[in-house]
C-alpha cells in the first residue's frame, strides 16, 4: 500500500484493498490508518486530512463504497467489488424474520430493523423517537444498531439534524441508517446471494494475507466471519 496524504489518496488505497477497519490497526488484521501521511490530522474537520471526515464524503459522495460497524463491531469500509463476499458469509439469503425467530436477533434488532424497512432512512434520534426507546433502553439499542450492521441487515447512508417545529435544524448531526438492500440495489444482493460461502470466505482470506501476511487466523477469521 502507499502512503495516504489526502482524501483521493485514500480512495485509492481503499479501492486496492476493497476493506478496512475504519480505526488504528488494533486487532492486527488490516487498516488503512497504518498508511495515514504526517499531514493526516483527525477531528479538525478539513475535509481533505482529516479521516473523521472522510467516513461521511465516501457515502455522501461515492456510490460504491460502504461504511458501518463491519469489523469486531467497530467501525469499517467495504467497497462494492469486495460486498457480495462479505454478504454471502455474514447473510446469503437469510432473511429478519427467520434470524429472530432462530433466536439468533434480539427484539431490539428486529423493532429496528421494522422501522429502517418501514421509513427507507432513518436517522438515530428518529429511530429512537419512532420506537418509543428510552435511555433506560440504550444499551440494548446500541448492541440491536450494531447486531443488524454487523449481520448486514443496516448499514450508515449519511447524517442528518433534527428538526424545529418551524423546520430549521438544530443540535448535532446523528447517523441515517437504511436496510442494505436499500443501499446497494437488488442487483448487487441477487449476485451475492448466489456466492457460495466458503469461496467467498476463501477469496477474502487471501485477499487479507496479501494486505497483511502478519495476520493471524483467528483474529482473520473473526474479521471475516464477524464472530
Amino acid at each position: 500500500m502507499n502512503s495516504i496524504h489526502n482524501f483521493n489518496d485514500f480512495l485509492t488505497e481503499l479501492y486496492q484493498a476493497g476493506m478496512s477497519v475504519g480505526g488504528e490497526n488494533n486487532e492486527g488484521v488490516f487498516s488503512l490508518c497504518s498508511y495515514l501521511g504526517e499531514e493526516i490530522c483527525w477531528h479538525t474537520e478539513d475535509a481533505d486530512t482529516d479521516p473523521w471526515e472522510w467516513r461521511m464524503r465516501v457515502l455522501n459522495e461515492k456510490e460504491d463504497i460502504a461504511y458501518g460497524k463491519f469489523f469486531f463491531k467497530k467501525s469499517g469500509y467495504i467497497t462494492k467489488e469486495w460486498f457480495p463476499y462479505f454478504y454471502a458469509i455474514r447473510r446469503g439469503r437469510r432473511r429478519l424474520e427467520e434470524e429472530y425467530e432462530a433466536g439468533t436477533i434480539s427484539q431490539y434488532a428486529k423493532q429496528i430493523y421494522l422501522l429502517i424497512e418501514e421509513y427507507k432512512e432513518l436517522p438515530l434520534h428518529l429511530i429512537k423517537q419512532y420506537g418509543g426507546f428510552t435511555k433506560e433502553d440504550k444499551s440494548k439499542f446500541d448492541r440491536g444498531i450494531t447486531e443488524l450492521q454487523m449481520r448486514f441487515f443496516i448499514t450508515m447512508s449519511g447524517r442528518a439534524r433534527k428538526l424545529s417545529n418551524a423546520g430549521e435544524e438544530y443540535g448535532w448531526s446523528s447517523t441515517v441508517f437504511c436496510l442494505v438492500e436499500d443501499f446497494w440495489g437488488e442487483e448487487l444482493i441477487i449476485e451475492a446471494e448466489k456466492i457460495d460461502p466458503e469461496q467467498a470466505y476463501e477469496k477474502i482470506r487471501e485477499q487479507i494475507y496479501k494486505l497483511n501476511p502478519e495476520a493471524t487466523e483467528k483474529k482473520v477469521k473473526k474479521f471475516i466471519v464477524g464472530y
